[in-house]
């Protein structure tokens, strides 16, 4: 009798939490399988394949923003700098690491790790002074640094001999004093050239996967409700003894190493790679992106990303009008997605179909009644 108590008993439903991650998996998934079988069959033209990796960068982008903008609550408009230091060290120990890992996909995956760790380092370095502000000053501080780290980039040279890595700031590549084939790898604002072409389109399905892995499980652990509670009431946080400023700097040096190794997955797709790149712009659309996904909803950010990064490609048949549509797009789509009669329509939509499939408790009663 007991077994078959058990047995009978209803399945607990499953959470929104475990939904929306069931949704972020099955979207990646999917979408990896599908392009996959397009490309093997020669359905993808050559401009879409070379936006598959750039996509994929800019989706790790947009969910590594959206744990700071969207978890932590804080804008964030310096996300760009986090990229461009992923980016160059990932292409100076690709370069370096050249002859002594013979594995592509390992020396791939090891710039990728140095990336994320320098980048992580630079989250910690300006999250330390920046996390102490709020609102406004906050956002105006990260745009500050995200231009720094842009202009000391461009007075970096770096090069590598024998001898091992050597540097020189405001100076020229002369200053370096490379012994006989030695070579320049950052050339001050010349950027880097004669990069070795390493990132693949598995590469960038894997590290959207590891990223989701990583802020899913810090959002849904008790970390993760902590900075929560900072981002909806950092007083009342506070009065119950919650470190504001470790949770906050956790997420932020996070969602900073997260994007530098975004920032070489992305470098390592090009020949040639400058610092003006990452500029304003990019911290920017890659915020458009979160908005537009929904602050704190992932797979939003994912499908925001994805067709965002398509659409200037889509529309280059219509030439000097293309970024004019593409912004009247935008505008469109952020009016729509937040017109409360357009999310009442679909709500009463939606609740008439579920209506007329659950028979009502009125209707049981008035049946009930007449049977009597």
């Amino acid at each position: 009798m007991k077994k078959e108590r058990l047995s009978s008993a209803p399945k607990k439903p499953m959470t929104k939490s475990a939904r929306d991650t069931v949704t972020c998996y099955g979207i990646v998934i999917v979408a990896y399988i599908v392009i996959s079988i397009l490309l093997n069959g020669g359905h993808v033209n050559s401009s879409m394949k070379g936006l598959l990796i750039p996509i994929c960068a800019y989706i790790v982008m947009a969910l590594s923003l959206n744990l700071t903008v969207g978890i932590l609550g804080e804008l964030s408009l310096g996300h760009a700098g986090f990229m461009s230091v992923g980016a160059f060290s990932g292409v100076v120990a690709a370069m370096s690491l050249k002859g002594a890992i013979a594995s592509t996909p390992l020396l791939l995956a090891v710039s990728m790790l140095i990336a994320a760790g320098c980048a992580a380092i630079a989250g910690f370095l300006v999250g330390i002074p920046v996390l102490r502000l709020n609102g406004d000053y906050l956002a105006i501080v990260t745009l500050a640094f995200g231009e720094i780290i842009k202009n000391l980039i461009n007075c970096l040279y770096v090069g590598h001999d024998a001898d091992g890595l050597h540097f020189a700031f405001l100076k020229t590549s002369d200053a370096l004093g490379l012994a006989d084939g030695g070579k320049v790898i950052i050339n001050g604002p010349m950027g880097v050239s004669g990069i070795p072409k390493l990132s693949t389109f598995t590469a960038g399905f894997i590290l959207i996967l590891i990223t989701l892995f990583i802020i899913l499980n810090l959002v849904h652990s008790r970390q993760g409700r902590a900075i929560m509670a900072i981002r909806d009431n950092r007083i009342a946080a506070e009065s119950v003894g919650i470190n504001v400023t470790q949770y906050k700097l956790m997420a932020f040096v996070t969602s900073a190493a997260l994007a530098g190794a975004s920032g070489a997955l992305y470098a390592m797709n090009f020949t040639t790679v400058v610092s003006s790149k990452f500029n304003f712009f990019t911290s920017i659309i890659v915020l458009v992106y979160v908005v537009l996904g929904g602050l704190g909803n992932m797979w939003g950010t994912i499908i925001s990303a994805t067709l965002l990064t398509l659409l200037p490609e889509l529309l280059r048949k219509f030439g000097d009008y293309r970024m004019l549509i593409y912004a009247l797009v935008l505008i469109i789509v952020m009016v729509v997605s937040n017109n409360a009669n357009f999310k009442a329509f679909f709500t009463r939509l939606f609740s008439k179909e579920k209506s007329a499939d659950v028979p009502s408790a009125d209707a049981d009663t008035k049946g009930g009644a007449a049977n009597e």
